[in-house]
């Protein structure tokens, strides 16, 4: 496993309490999905005229695609995806500079080490500048952020694989620390692989918070256990940054 794949895992990993804000929502969503009272498919709104009125659903056993694993396994399959789609593009573009524009690897090499140790100055909460990065895909997100009605209530696979698909493409500092290390790739396959081990690296938080283990939610929300990981980051980050810098000069 190449360096910047390893460090692409341990990004993921350590900046997990990031994702518990960002998509822990969404995947509490996916958990209440199923009536686990009942084993029976949850009830839904439907509307006559404006007054909302719960309808149940067909009183069966709940099928093995509609059981609440299999939702949140299709959210993360979908999630990742997307994230591997754009590890590819910016992998690409990045390969693109280098051959036509010149620009060097070990310069884009440069920049990624200097958003790892930004991304550790946000989630220590010391330094917010990558708020003002998040903007940059808020233009996109509002383009594609409608059709998440398509896909709720999230209450089968191919749901569930879409609304992971789509929250891929969530403004997110943490996914866009991380694109800066596949576009200094340069290459569209590293890039992609890249952005799937950083994907790897957020599922334990993620999955913990499904299946309802608290003790590793509570760790991974813990102010002095944040600060640790951000200080790790950032230590991280310098030492990425010296390594580029001697490739440079």
């Amino acid at each position: 496993m190449s360096i910047d794949i390893f460090s692409a895992f341990i990004i993921g990993l350590l900046g997990s309490g990031h994702c518990l804000a960002m998509c822990g929502g969404i995947t509490t969503m996916l958990t209440s999905a199923i009536d686990k009272s009942t084993n029976q498919p949850a009830s839904q709104i439907s509307m006559q005229g404006d007054i909302p009125v719960k309808v149940s659903s067909p009183q069966q056993s709940c099928s093995p695609q509609s059981s609440t694993l299999n939702l949140v396994f299709f959210y993360h399959f979908g999630r990742i995806g997307s994230y591997c789609l754009i590890g590819a593009i910016v992998g690409f573009t990045g390969s693109i500079a280098a051959k036509n524009i010149g620009l060097p690897i070990a310069g884009l090499r440069l920049v990624a080490a200097l958003f790892l140790i930004l991304l550790g100055l946000y989630i220590g909460q010391w330094l917010l500048w990558l708020n003002r990065i998040e903007s940059i895909g808020k233009g996109l997100w509002g383009y594609l952020s409608p059709m998440v009605k398509h896909v709720i209530p999230v209450n089968n696979r191919k749901k569930a694989l879409g609304l992971g698909a789509l929250w891929g493409w969530l403004p997110c500092g943490l996914v866009y620390s991380t694109l800066t290390w596949a576009l200094a790739s340069g290459s569209s396959l590293t890039g992609a692989t890249i952005m799937l081990f950083f994907g790897l690296g957020t599922l334990p938080a993620l999955i913990a918070l499904s299946l309802g283990i608290g003790s590793i939610k509570n760790l991974l929300i813990n102010t002095v256990f944040r600060k640790i990981m951000a200080l790790s980051l950032i230590a991280y980050g310098i030492y990425s940054f010296i390594v580029a810098y001697q490739l440079v000069f």
